[in-house]
C-alpha cells in the first residue's frame, strides 16, 4: 500500500509510547484488520520485517530459534509470531540479555489464544499488550468532518415539500458503510464486492484460525453455529439453547464461543452488578465486532434493508459498541463494558466503567436508530439513576441524528458521529 492509501491508526501514537517504555510490544487483533500494514508503515525506518507465515521462515524459526533471531536481529518485527509461539522463549533470553533496551522486538499475530499463553509463560513484565480491531469511524473517515468515502445523504420521500430557507442538511447516511463493514480493505477499495470479500474473509478464517486454534473437526457445523450466534446478537444468550438446536453439546458451544472472542470476531457484553436488594438480570450479550460481519452472516446485502429490518437496532448497537471498544483498545486501554437489565425490564444499553477521583463511574448510553431524540428515549437512564444514585455520570442518547439536545435529567442526545 502506498503512502497515500494508507489510512491513519489511532493505534500508531499508543505503539511508539509502547516502544519508548518497554523490550517488546505484542499487537494482536482479527485477520485483516490492519496490524501489518500500522508496523511497516510507523517502523519502516527502524525496524525489519519479518513474516513466520512464511515457510520457510517459519521453519527456521522452529527447527533452529537462536540461528533464526541471529539472522534477524533486533530491531525487529516478527509477525503471525503465534505460527512459532516456542520462539517467545527465545526472545526472553535476548531481552534479558539487554535489559536496558527499549522497543526492540514488535510481536504480531491474530490469534490470541495461542499468542496469550506463550506471552504469560515468556514475556510477562517484558511485554506492552496491544490490539488492534478495524477502522473506527473517525479512522474511516481520515478527517473529522470528512464524508465517509460511501456515504450518501438521506434523501426526503418522494412529494415531500423542498426545504425551506435556512434549512438544515439531512443528517449522514451511515447504513451503507454498517453493511460494508470497517476493514481496512473494503475502505481503501471501495470497488471490492462486499459480499465476496465476508465470504473470502469467513472461509479463511474458519480454515487457517479455527483448525489452528482448537482442532475444530466440523467445519460446516462450526459456521452454523456463527450464523446461528449473529441472529442472536445483542440477545440475551441462552448458550444451552443454542446447543441444543443445534445439536452440540455445551461444553462444544462454550468452547466455540471463547474461540471467536480470542480471535476476536465477537465481544460478549456482561451485565453490570451492583450489591442493591433487587433482581437483575445476569446472562450476557454477544455482539460482533464488525457491523458489516453481522450484516453478512444474517444475509443483509442492502442499506435500506438493514435500516429498515428487524435488527436495525441490533446493527446500530454493533456499531456503537464497535466505536467503544476501537476508543479504548486503541489508546492501549482496557474496555470496561456493560449493560443493566432488571427483572422488571429496566434496561440500559450500555454501560461505561470510568474512575473519577478514585470513585466507580458509570457512564450510561441508550442507542436508537432514530434521526429525531426525544426525552422518552432516556426512561431507562432515569430507572438506572433512581437505582444507583450518584454512582450514574450524565448520560447520553446515541442516535442517528446530528444535533446535540438537553433531554432532561444529566442527559444529552449525541449524534453517532460525536461519539
Amino acid at each position: 500500500m502506498n503512502d497515500t492509501d494508507y489510512i491513519p491508526r489511532t493505534l500508531e501514537t499508543t505503539l511508539l509510547r509502547a516502544l519508548e517504555q518497554f523490550p517488546a510490544v505484542m499487537l494482536t487483533g482479527p485477520r485483516q484488520a490492519g496490524k501489518t500494514t500500522l508496523l511497516r508503515h510507523a517502523l519502516a525506518s527502524t525496524h525489519r520485517y519479518v513474516s513466520l507465515d512464511a515457510p520457510d521462515a517459519r521453519e527456521a524459526a522452529v527447527t533452529d530459534p537462536r540461528g533464526f533471531l541471529a539472522a534477524f536481529p533486533a530491531p525487529v518485527i516478527l509477525d503471525e509470531v503465534q505460527n512459532a509461539p516456542a520462539l517467545l522463549s527465545y526472545v526472553k533470553e535476548r531481552i534479558d540479555d539487554d535489559r536496558g533496551a527499549r522497543g526492540q522486538w514488535v510481536l504480531s499475530g491474530s490469534q490470541n489464544l495461542l499468542l496469550a499463553a506463550g506471552v504469560t509463560e515468556s514475556l510477562a513484565g517484558r511485554v506492552a499488550l496491544l490490539r488492534l480491531l478495524p477502522l473506527s469511524l473517525r479512522e474511516l473517515a481520515r478527517e473529522p468532518d470528512r464524508p465517509l468515502p460511501w456515504e450518501r445523504p438521506q434523501r426526503p420521500p418522494a412529494g415531500a415539500p423542498p426545504p425551506g430557507p435556512g434549512a438544515s442538511e439531512p443528517p449522514p447516511d451511515y447504513w451503507p458503510t454498517f453493511v460494508r463493514g470497517f476493514f481496512p480493505q473494503l475502505a481503501a477499495e471501495p470497488g471490492l464486492d462486499p459480499g465476496l470479500w465476508h465470504d473470502s474473509y469467513l472461509g479463511t478464517y474458519l480454515e487457517r484460525d479455527v483448525r489452528g486454534m482448537a482442532q475444530v473437526g466440523d467445519l460446516l457445523q462450526f459456521q452454523l453455529f456463527v450464523r446461528a450466534l449473529a441472529a442472536r446478537s445483542g440477545q440475551l444468550l441462552n448458550l444451552s439453547a443454542l446447543a441444543g438446536e443445534l445439536g452440540i453439546a455445551l461444553g462444544t458451544a462454550k468452547r466455540w464461543l471463547s474461540i471467536l472472542e480470542a480471535s476476536y470476531q465477537v465481544f460478549t457484553l456482561r451485565p453490570y452488578h451492583a450489591n442493591l436488594n433487587k433482581r437483575l438480570v445476569k446472562t450476557p450479550k454477544v455482539y460482533f465486532t464488525d457491523a458489516g460481519m453481522l450484516c453478512h452472516l444474517v444475509g443483509l446485502r442492502d442499506a435500506s434493508h438493514a435500516a429498515a429490518g428487524p435488527m436495525a437496532g441490533t446493527i446500530l448497537e454493533t456499531a456503537v459498541i464497535g466505536e467503544l471498544l476501537k476508543a479504548a483498545l486503541h489508546h492501549g486501554e482496557t474496555a470496561r463494558l456493560h449493560f443493566w437489565r432488571t427483572a422488571t425490564g429496566v434496561e440500559v444499553d450500555v454501560l461505561a466503567q470510568a474512575w473519577e477521583s478514585g470513585a466507580e463511574r458509570l457512564v450510561p448510553l441508550e442507542v436508537k436508530t432514530s434521526a429525531t431524540a426525544t426525552a422518552r428515549m432516556a426512561r431507562g437512564i432515569r430507572g438506572l439513576r433512581a437505582d444507583l444514585g450518584g454512582m450514574v455520570a450524565p448520560g447520553y442518547v446515541v442516535y442517528l441524528g446530528d444535533r446535540r439536545l438537553p433531554l432532561g435529567d444529566d442527559v444529552t442526545s449525541l449524534p453517532l458521529s460525536e461519539l
